[in-house]
């Protein structure tokens, strides 16, 4: 028997570029529709899957509103309502469903009168995908709004470029964050190397809320397919785990270009990198050491390497900080320690382990910008060296495993200055041509390089509240201007804007719960497996 979906209205003028008016029903309630929502239209054969963009209340003689009914006035109120007071809702076509169930770009508009509805749990399946198809590409990450119908994205097009995920402080970024990397893990569609600022990843962490609690990380959920390596061990050992790895890194392994990603968060001046270079010139890989260890005699040691005293002092005076750092040493074998330690990454990404790198408390932004980009340059050069092999073997077995980098605290590496001089604008330009692509995540998108933002594939938006930031995450979208109103109205909380590549259309949902019932998901994939089993296996 056919269900009846619920008529909402029909439209009464509109054009393609400009989206359409709908004349709601007298007798939908406005509170049922809301900007976000996802009908469709049907027109002679096909069904326009759009968004609500707007709404509006209208008269059919502005006299009305100069004596309006009273709140006592129920008769006269119903039968204005019947012909000359109603509601108008601004829709958006997104995709259109044609007449042999073929998603298709709207290339052409509905007739008058054509009748709105509400969508159901067969037309969100048809045009987001469904989970249970066998091929394992598509992920539900939450719900339509007014409705239970996952929405999936599509993880194989996700892993085809670089992501982003926005909102400000306190939406909920790192649990939706946390939702796709273990979908990427439960189906296997990439490896992930996360840099995890505030150790909410790996092992667990607080939910926000009255009755807070704590939920479970991906090493929990995932024990045999997760690694963690740490710059605080103990930490990570007070939390109730063990590192897999401890980080040690050789002063030799900061190039000056790990350094340029900090100019703007230690304030260092174009001179001071100068005179960075310079040093390095001279003593290459021992530029740093060399630096810290001669703060005794600036002035003649600016005048030995060429430079100005003043800019090395600055030089030295900003970067002596990581003398304090524990897991900095300084040692002769140089770049071999690091090399070691980006050899441990590269056997558990060959063996499709994931990476967690947990900064414990050390979780200033100028340690999580330095060893973020010192890792993720060292690793990328492992996968330009991996992809050229494989381009010149075409053998199956040497092409690399897709690589997703997690980066918090975005706007800081891809900055438009950084974003030029850094491993991380590198990444994000090349669009996945070495198999790396990057998972932004930030609650500050106007401070990303708009080129950057442009190219970035997929974006999930919780509520921004700058309109700059509202601006810059629709740089580059179709149909942005209209979007604007859907993302400035969004609930503070548990909601999001996913628009891009790795999903068929624009669309707003409340976001999958990450709670038990997701716990439950992800354990089907659990193999019985210790993670020592699996690490003597590697090693």
């Amino acid at each position: 028997m056919k269900i009846m979906k619920k008529l909402f209205g029909s439209v009464i003028t509109g054009s393609l570029l400009e989206g359409f008016i709908v004349r709601l029903q007298p007798s939908v309630a406005l509170q049922e529709i809301k900007t976000g929502k996802f009908v469709s239209i049907e027109s002679d054969g096909n069904k326009f899957f759009s968004l609500i963009t707007d709404l509006k209340l209208e008269v059919t003689n502005p006299d009305i509103l100069v004596l309006p009914p009273s709140a006592h006035e129920h008769l006269l109120h119903n039968i204005l309502k019947k012909r000359d007071i109603y509601a108008t809702a601004h829709i958006k076509p997104m995709v259109v469903l044609d007449r042999f169930n073929r998603v298709m770009p709207v290339k052409t508009i509905p007739s008058h009168f054509a009748p709105v509805h509400e969508v159901d749990s067969h037309d969100v399946a048809l045009i987001f995908g469904d989970e249970k198809e066998p091929d394992k590409r598509f992920f539900n990450i939450g719900y339509p709004l007014d409705m239970d119908t996952p929405v999936c994205i599509n993880l194989d097009k996700l892993v085809e470029r670089s992501n982003g995920i926005f909102g400000k402080t306190g939406t909920g970024k790192t649990f939706i964050t946390r939702v796709v990397l273990a979908g990427l893990i439960h189906n296997e569609k990439a490896i992930n190397l996360v840099f995890d600022m505030h150790s909410e990843y790996g092992l667990q962490a607080r939910k926000e809320g009255n009755n807070e609690s704590f939920v479970k990380g991906l090493k929990t959920l995932f024990p045999t397919k997760v690694a963690i390596f740490s710059l605080d061990p103990d930490s990570t050992r007070r939390r109730g785990g063990m590192p897999d790895v401890e980080i040690v890194i050789p002063y030799q392994a900061v190039h000056v270009e790990d350094v340029l990603s900090l100019q703007d968060e230690l304030n260092l001046h174009s001179t001071a990198l100068e005179a960075a270079y310079l040093v390095a010139a001279k003593y290459k890989r021992d530029w740093l050491e060399v630096l810290l260890s001669r703060g005794g005699d600036i002035k003649d040691f600016a005048q030995e390497i060429g430079a100005h005293p003043e800019s090395i002092a600055a030089l030295y005076r900003k970067l002596k900080r990581i003398e304090r750092l524990p897991f900095f040493k300084s040692n002769n074998q140089g770049e071999k320690q690091l090399h070691s330690m980006v050899d441990q990454m590269m056997e558990y990404i060959d063996r499709g382990m994931h990476i967690i790198v947990e900064f414990g408390n050390y979780t200033s932004t100028f340690v999580y910008l330095l060893i973020a980009n010192i890792i993720t340059r060292r690793i990328h050069a492992e996968y330009v060296a991996k992809t050229e092999k494989f381009l010149g073997t075409h053998n199956k077995g040497d092409e690399p495993k897709k690589l997703l980098i997690t980066i918090e605290e975005a706007h800081k590496f891809l900055n438009p200055i950084a974003a030029k001089q850094t491993i991380f604008g590198t990444i994000a330009r090349e669009m996945r041509k070495y198999y790396v692509s990057l998972l932004v995540v930030d609650q500050r998108p106007s401070g990303i390089d708009p080129e950057v933002l442009s190219q970035l594939g997929t974006k999930i938006v919780a509520q921004l509240s700058d309109e700059r930031d509202i601006q810059g995450v629709l740089n580059g979208i179709n149909n942005g201007t209209m979007l604007r109103g859907v993302l400035a109205s969004l609930d503070s909380k548990k909601q999001a804007l996913v628009l891009g590549h790795a999903i068929t259309m624009p669309v707003v949902i409340q976001t999958r719960e990450y709670d038990n019932e997701f716990y439950k998901a992800m354990a089907a994939t659990m193999s019985f497996k210790t993670s020592q089993q699996l690490i003597d296996e590697i090693f």
